[in-house]
């Protein structure tokens, strides 16, 4: 394995993923199995996935359903991927497939 690469393990086996990449073998599964037009998702809907993820932990706190300190953790991760620190770790083709579960995996 190239120190360039790590490796990550799902229920479909071992998988090379970037070093440097902050998503799993799920996203780089998504990104070699549909590589259909090299376009990514754009920042608006990356955004709008980070607002909604952060709306859902307070739901989900409000709900009983997540705790307090697992609520700021998401908030914090999901306010940062709405305000674009993280949108080159979504490398999913606009494209990928029409349920967008490759894009929400990639998000979690």
């Amino acid at each position: 394995m190239s120190e360039n690469f790590r490796t990550e393990k799902d229920s479909m086996g071992e998988l090379k993923v970037p070093a440097e990449a902050l998503y799993g073998a799920q996203t780089q599964r998504a990104v070699e199995n549909f590589p259909i037009s090299g376009l990514v998702m754009p920042r608006q809907f990356i955004r709008a996935l980070g607002l909604i993820k952060t709306a859902c932990a307070g739901a989900n706190t409000e709900l009983g359903l997540m705790t307090k300190e697992v609520e700021a953790s998401v908030k914090k991760a999901s306010m940062s991927v709405a305000s674009g620190d993280y949108d080159g770790h979504f490398p999913i083709d606009v494209f990928q497939t029409g349920s967008g579960t490759s894009t929400n995996m990639n998000a979690n």
